[in-house]
């Protein structure tokens, strides 16, 4: 396959949209500078960013040149050329000249200088996402160990109004997340063509976050807590599988041995306190199978979301969907499938469905702490609310946020492992002398084993093999502009 380069001077800086203020902004050029234009593949350039091009011609006439999966597109007319960069919702426009307007032929040390520069420029893209990922990585773990953490810590006064919880979280959500939207659409990030984007991904996702939690909600009513977080391993195994399936993945081997280690790694974690592996086996086989669907459901939700920013570059010509727009109607359809559901949910919970609106005011009470709970007053049985409830419901939407935009920046299985990690980190903070939570806990026999498993796993996913750059460095110097630069 032969390369497309051609170099071309600027001539002319387009404005930034006012979505760019929170966006990494596209560097500018500065006037007469050479530049060669190349299709990076998506290693390199992936869904944030992407690139339109065109040739503009005075007679206006134009000839489409490029067209692919990325939103990158071309029209080519003589004269005149324009660069669209899009970077999450910020947008920079420049139009350029060409330098050579006489001929196409470019010599070759013009051709080694560009290719030089090219490589670069590559480079210094691939760095900048690199970083960006690995930040909000980091991110999503710490958020996923406050998570973990401060469930445990909302159940010390609402131990008796655990499905109170799981509802206010559920609803409380959807009017969060459509406050949200609606600053971020008066403030223009926002835009009327995201808003317009068809419903019916959004309702898959609600109806599969909805399953999931009450196939998990039956499991977990009969599987002891260490029982299923290692069950919850199958959630990375379905990850792979879903996303070679429906996303046409490919991984190489030391990504799957990395994401089995990992996985191994919690496991080992966990199980070494003990009992948890016969309890396992106690449980029974079909509440361990029903557990492992809800991580079923919960993987193919995850790769909903991304097939949607996928879908949505095409949509919107290369731009990307506001993750508040995905947070929010994912949210409300999920809440619309729980209503439905809430006959089925009550009675898992041992609620009968004729006194849950009894049971629902109670828990409001608890919540409140106002001292009234079962019509009578009670002293301290709702110790630490509001407070640790609504720090709960507070990190559990923060980590939301950023597991989404883990997954938007990146995939559904980085995103899982980020998850996966904040584990044995929850295992540890545990041991230490939290607040009302009482004596500690101790730490696991096994668990310096499995921390060592799992940061050996996450190690060997993240590496990547020498011959693996250079022939990715040789794809990009092979491949055509009219070739779509995703898989």
């Amino acid at each position: 396959m032969m390369q497309y380069s051609r170099r071309i001077t600027t001539t002319y800086a387009g404005s930034v949209s006012p979505a760019a203020s929170n966006q990494v902004p596209f560097r500018r050029l500065p006037r007469s500078s050479a530049i060669e234009i190349r299709m990076f593949p998506n290693q390199v350039v992936n869904r944030g960013l992407r690139l339109s091009l065109s040739l503009q011609s005075p007679d206006k006439q134009s000839v489409i040149v490029a067209e692919n999966c990325c939103g990158v597109s071309g029209e080519e007319r003589s004269g005149r050329i324009r660069i669209t960069a899009a970077v999450g919702d910020c947008t920079t426009v420049m139009d350029l000249a060409e330098e050579n307007r006489g001929g196409d032929t470019i010599s070759e040390d013009e051709q080694e200088e560009s290719s030089s520069s090219s490589a670069a420029a590559a480079k210094e893209v691939g760095r900048d996402r690199t970083v960006e990922v690995l930040i909000a990585a980091i991110a999503t773990v710490v958020l996923g160990v406050g998570n973990r953490v401060l469930y445990k810590l909302a159940l010390v006064p609402l131990k008796q109004y655990p499905f109170f919880l799981a509802q206010l979280a559920t609803f409380g959500y959807v009017i969060v997340y459509f406050f949200i939207l609606y600053i971020r659409y008066n403030a223009g990030i926002v835009t009327n063509e995201m808003l317009s984007l068809p419903k019916a991904p959004y309702v898959v996702i609600g109806l599969l976050e909805a399953l999931a939690a009450a196939s998990g909600m039956a499991a977990g009513a009969m599987l002891p807590g260490a029982a299923i977080t290692i069950l919850s391993q199958s959630f990375l195994v379905w990850q792979l599988l879903l996303s070679y399936l429906f996303l046409g993945r490919r991984y190489r081997f030391n990504q799957l041995l990395g994401c089995f280690l990992v996985a191994a790694g919690v496991i080992v974690t966990v199980a070494s306190g003990g009992s948890s592996a016969g309890s396992l086996v106690q449980a029974g086989t079909f509440w361990s199978l029903l557990m492992i669907v809800s991580f079923l459901l919960q993987a193919a939700d995850t790769v909903m979301k991304e097939v949607i920013f996928m879908n949505a570059a095409q949509q919107l010509k290369g731009g990307s969907v506001d993750l508040f727009v995905v947070n929010s109607y994912g949210s409300a359809f999920q809440a619309l499938f729980i209503c439905l559901l809430l006959p089925f949910l009550s009675n898992l919970w041992g609620i009968p469905f004729t006194q849950l609106p009894a049971y629902l005011k109670d828990g409001a009470g608890c919540f409140l702490n106002n001292g009234l709970v079962n019509g009578s007053l009670s002293s301290s049985s709702c110790n630490g609310a509001p407070l640790l409830p609504v720090l709960f419901v507070i990190v559990n939407m923060a980590f939301n946020i950023s597991l989404l935009h883990l997954l938007m920046i990146s995939s559904a299985v980085l995103s899982c492992l980020a998850s996966t990690i904040s584990v044995p980190l929850s295992v540890f903070l545990f041991t230490l002398p939290l607040p009302y939570l009482g004596v500690a806990s101790t730490l696991p026999s096994g668990f310096l084993r499995g921390a060592i498993v799992l940061i050996l796993g996450m190690l060997i996913y993240i590496w990547t093999p020498s011959s693996s750059i250079n022939k990715s460095t040789s794809n990009t110097t092979a491949q055509k502009l009219s070739e779509p630069c995703c898989s």
